[in-house]
């Protein structure tokens, strides 16, 4: 990672670009490169431009149309950006193609997060299934990346797994991967075991979209120290605490945040992380319903809960930040009582479409932290009284 202290002449300069198509919307593109641009920040580098076409579907040779690819390569040059970095997925000769026509680093979205990850991964558990993402994503890109990943000179997007040259084949690659598959399987037993060395605890477990507050809240309801940062992915690795309320004692686990488009290598990397997720007993879905897309979001996690075979559990959806939801929503000179109107119309409705699994919150603003807490207790008492009717103690 880059030093976040330096100036902004000092970082990387990036160029986005996206592309509308017959799967993407132009208004769903404009929120998908807002929201690689905060990426690119999370990476540490900067946004000097984003540039975006529309075409009935992407060049298969180099995504873009030549002539907006000569545009691309116009700009980045005359401004000094080093990076260009395309929202969606790209193939290896499409990153080749698009390399040696505009003499820049080219990268995609799933490489750009797979660079934070491995910036962002602590716990040898989380380095492993990093690596062996960037292995799987290196893998079928090899014959067409193979100029672009013979760099030496670093940056966003460079950070590869261990090696600073990349004097690597298919053979290599794939005992490599093995091998990291061997190491991942050792680790995942180990959790495994800890899992099972938990007891009867009733298990509740974080989920939601990245950056919606899933770590303050964690560290406000059990009162622990968990990382927290206006970043996506601050938090890799999943952290369990033992909570008591009222003498009724739960885990409660904080895990990774999902994002769209997030590369599959990286979910079924992170399968021991999703375990936690997939073997809870309950899930607070946690909602940044300040986002202008959280809806969108929310079908994001939805999504991939079902991917996991996680979506049938009883989930609680906390919308949080509703202190930046009303001040971005209400005019400063709107009435109070209509302001309480539209907020009882908008709890309605979710309470409606969750059949009464929604509460409303601010964590920052310390706002319905005890209705929270309250109804947590609530549900855990209930998983208790359903699973052990004879352990009078917990409930």
């Amino acid at each position: 990672m880059l030093d976040k202290t330096n100036s902004i002449k000092h970082q990387e300069q990036a160029v986005l670009v996206g592309l509308i198509y017959k799967e993407q919307t132009e208004v769903q593109v404009k929120e998908y490169l807002t929201e690689l641009a905060f990426l690119a920040d999370t990476a540490g580098c900067v946004t000097v431009k984003t540039f975006v076409q529309k075409l009935p579907r992407p060049d298969s040779k180099t995504f873009v149309g030549k002539g907006k690819l000569e545009e691309i390569r116009e700009y980045a040059q005359a401004k000094g950006a080093t990076l260009l970095i395309f929202d969606d997925e790209l193939t290896g000769s499409q990153i080749g193609n698009i390399t040696e026509a505009t003499g820049i680093r080219t990268i995609d979205r799933s490489d750009l997060i797979l660079d934070i990850f491995a910036a962002r991964a602590r716990t040898a558990q989380a380095r492993v299934q990093v690596e062996l993402a960037q292995y799987q994503y290196i893998l079928p890109r090899l014959k067409g990346m193979w100029k672009h990943l013979e760099r030496q000179g670093g940056g966003i997007g460079s950070r590869g797994p261990g090696e600073t040259e990349i004097e690597t084949d298919r053979r290599i690659v794939k005992d490599k991967i093995a091998l990291l598959r061997k190491r991942l399987g050792e680790i995942d037993k180990q959790a495994t075991t800890q899992r099972k060395e938990r007891g009867t605890y009733i298990r509740v477990a974080f989920v939601g979209y990245t950056n919606v507050g899933k770590s303050t809240l964690m560290n406000i309801l059990a009162k622990s120290e968990v990382f927290a940062e206006n970043k996506l992915f601050a938090t890799l690795d999943t952290t369990t605490r033992k909570v008591v309320y009222e003498q009724t004692p739960f885990l409660l686990s904080d895990t990774v945040g999902f994002i769209r488009k997030l590369p599959h290598h990286l979910v079924e990397s992170f399968k021991s992380t999703l375990d936690e997720v997939r073997e809870a007993d309950c899930l607070l879905h946690v909602v940044d319903i300040s986002h202008p897309g959280y809806e969108d979001q929310m079908g994001v996690v939805n999504k991939t809960l079902q991917e996991i075979g996680a979506f049938d559990k009883p989930i609680l959806t906390i919308f949080n930040k509703m202190d930046l939801y009303e001040e971005n929503t209400f005019d400063k000179w709107l009435e109070d009582s209509v302001k309480q109107e539209m907020l009882t119309d908008l709890e309605a409705r979710w309470q409606q479409e969750t059949h009464n699994s929604a509460i409303f919150v601010s964590a920052t603003a310390r706002r319905n932290i005890d209705g929270l807490r309250n109804t947590i207790l609530s549900r855990v008492k209930k998983l208790y009284e359903e699973r052990y009717p004879y352990l009078t103690q917990f409930y």
